[in-house]
C-alpha cells in the first residue's frame, strides 16, 4: 500500500468515526476545533509577558532575608502617614460594599494607573465572581441547589472577594499616594495588614516600574491569603467545598473565567479559562498566572476585555455581556420556564430570554468581617517556584465552549424540575 492510499484510508477512517458522533457531540468537536484555531491566530500577534531572572533573584534574595528575621524596625507611622492609612482604610470599606462596587474600584485604578496590570485583571476576575453569585438567584442553578445550599455557596464566594479586595486594594492606593508624593511607602504596607511578602515587591516595583513580577506577586499573594481563611475554612469546607454538590461547579460554570472580547460585529465572543481545583493552592495561582499571560499577551483579548469594561457596567448580571441569550431580571417565583431553550450556545428561535438578576436584585449586602490575623508568608522556596514563568495558553476561545457549558446546564436543571415535579 503506497503512503498515499495509506492516508487515504486513515482520513476515510477518521471521516467514519466522524460520522458516528451524534450530530451535538460532533458540532462541539468542530467548534473546538475552531477555538484552537482562533487561538492560535490571535496569538500570533502578541507575546506573553516578560518575566526577567534578574528580577526574580533579587525578589528571592529579598524574601530569604525576611524568612530568617532579617528585617529592620521602622520607628513607625508619622502623623501625616497615620492620616493617610486611615484614609485608606476608610475608602477601602466604602469600596468593599458588595461585588459591583469592589468591580469598579479596581477597574477605576487600572484607568488611573495602567502599568498596574493586576488592577485590570482583578476587575474581569471579580466581574466572573459575580455572575457566579447571581447565577445562584438566577433560573437554572435553584434547580439544582437548594436554598440553603445557594445561601452557603454564596457567602464562600463573597468572603474571598471581599478578603482579596480588602487586602490588595489598600495596596494599590497605597501605591498612588506615593506617586503622588514622589516617594515609596511601601514600609506601611504592614500597617495596613499586608503581607510581608509584599514589601521588597513594591520596592522593586517603584525602582523598576516592571509591571511582570508585581502582576505575579499579586497573584501569589491573594490566593495564599485566601487559602487559610476561605479553602481550609472548616466551615466553608464543611458546608460547600466537601459536599456533592460542589462537584457541580462545572457544568454550573463556577470554574468557567470568561473574557468577553467581542469583535466589530458585536457577535459574543469569550476568552477564558476553566479552573480544575478550586481547593488547590498551586492549581489557583497556575490559572491566575495564565489568564494573566492571557489578558496581557494577546492584544486582541486585552483590547476587546478593556473596551467591553469601559462600555459596560458591571451589574452581575449575565445579560451584561450576553443580552441575546439573558434579561437583567429576577426569574417567575414558581420555576417553570419551558426546557431546551439554548441550542449549541444560542437561544432558539422565539424563546425567552434566561432570567440573569443584577447582584442588588439577588443578594442583599453584608457587613464585610475583619480578616482573621496572621502572615501566610514563611519562606522564600516555596513561594520562588511560582514566580517562574508566564506562559500564554495555548487554547483560550471559549465562546464555543461556554454555549455547551450553557446547555449542559439547562439540561441538569431541567431534569431537576421534572424529578421534582409531583406525578399527574
Amino acid at each position: 500500500m503506497t503512503i498515499d492510499a495509506r492516508s487515504s484510508g486513515r482520513m476515510r477512517s477518521a471521516l467514519a468515526r466522524l460520522a458516528q458522533l451524534p450530530e451535538d457531540a460532533l458540532h462541539y468537536a468542530v467548534g473546538k476545533a475552531r477555538g484552537w484555531a482562533v487561538s492560535r491566530r490571535l496569538a500570533a500577534a502578541g507575546r506573553a509577558p516578560r518575566l526577567r531572572a534578574s528580577a526574580v533573584r533579587e525578589l528571592e534574595q529579598r524574601w530569604g532575608r525576611l524568612a530568617q528575621g532579617q528585617q529592620a524596625d521602622g520607628a513607625g507611622p508619622t502623623a501625616a502617614e497615620r492620616l493617610l492609612l486611615r484614609q485608606i482604610r476608610e475608602a477601602t470599606a466604602a469600596a468593599n460594599r458588595n461585588n459591583v462596587t469592589r468591580t469598579a474600584a479596581y477597574l477605576a485604578v487600572y484607568e488611573r494607573c495602567p502599568e498596574l496590570h493586576w488592577a485590570l485583571l482583578a476587575h474581569l476576575v471579580s466581574r466572573n465572581g459575580g455572575w457566579n453569585m447571581t447565577d445562584l438567584a438566577g433560573e437554572l442553578l435553584p434547580a439544582l441547589l437548594d436554598a440553603p445550599q445557594r445561601a452557603a455557596v454564596f457567602a464562600m464566594l463573597e468572603r474571598a472577594n471581599a478578603l482579596i479586595f480588602g487586602d490588595a486594594y489598600p495596596q494599590l492606593l497605597l501605591y498612588e499616594a506615593a506617586l503622588s508624593r514622589g516617594r515609596c511607602l511601601a514600609h506601611l504596607l504592614p500597617d495596613l495588614g499586608v503581607s510581608r511578602f509584599m514589601g521588597p515587591v513594591w520596592e522593586q516595583f517603584w525602582r523598576l516600574r516592571d509591571p511582570v513580577p508585581l502582576a505575579l506577586a499579586l497573584i501569589v499573594n491573594e490566593q495564599h491569603f485566601i487559602e487559610g481563611r476561605v479553602v481550609r475554612n472548616a466551615a466553608f469546607r464543611h458546608e460547600v467545598l466537601d459536599q456533592p454538590f460542589f462537584a457541580l461547579q462545572g457544568p454550573a460554570q463556577l470554574n468557567l473565567v470568561l473574557f468577553p472580547y467581542g469583535e466589530p460585529d458585536g457577535r459574543l465572543r469569550l476568552a477564558g479559562l476553566v479552573l480544575e481545583d478550586f481547593s488547590d493552592l498551586s492549581e489557583r495561582i497556575g490559572f491566575g498566572k495564565r489568564l494573566y499571560a492571557l489578558l496581557f499577551g494577546v492584544p486582541a483579548v486585552h483590547a476587546g476585555a478593556l473596551a467591553f469594561a469601559r462600555r459596560m457596567p458591571h451589574t452581575g448580571s449575565r445579560a451584561d455581556y450576553a443580552p441575546r441569550l439573558f434579561r437583567a431580571a429576577r426569574p417567575p417565583a414558581a420555576p417553570a420556564a419551558p426546557a431546551d431553550r439554548i441550542h449549541r450556545g444560542r437561544l432558539r428561535r422565539g424563546a425567552a430570554l434566561l432570567c440573569s438578576p443584577p447582584l442588588c436584585a439577588a443578594w442583599p449586602d453584608r457587613p464585610v468581617a475583619t480578616a482573621e490575623p496572621g502572615d501566610w508568608f514563611a519562606d522564600a522556596p516555596s513561594v520562588v517556584r511560582h514566580m517562574r514563568g508566564v506562559r500564554r495558553p495555548h487554547s483560550y476561545e471559549l465562546t464555543n465552549e461556554y454555549g455547551f457549558a450553557l446547555n449542559k446546564l439547562e439540561t441538569a436543571a431541567d431534569a431537576a424540575r421534572r424529578l421534582k415535579r409531583p406525578p399527574d
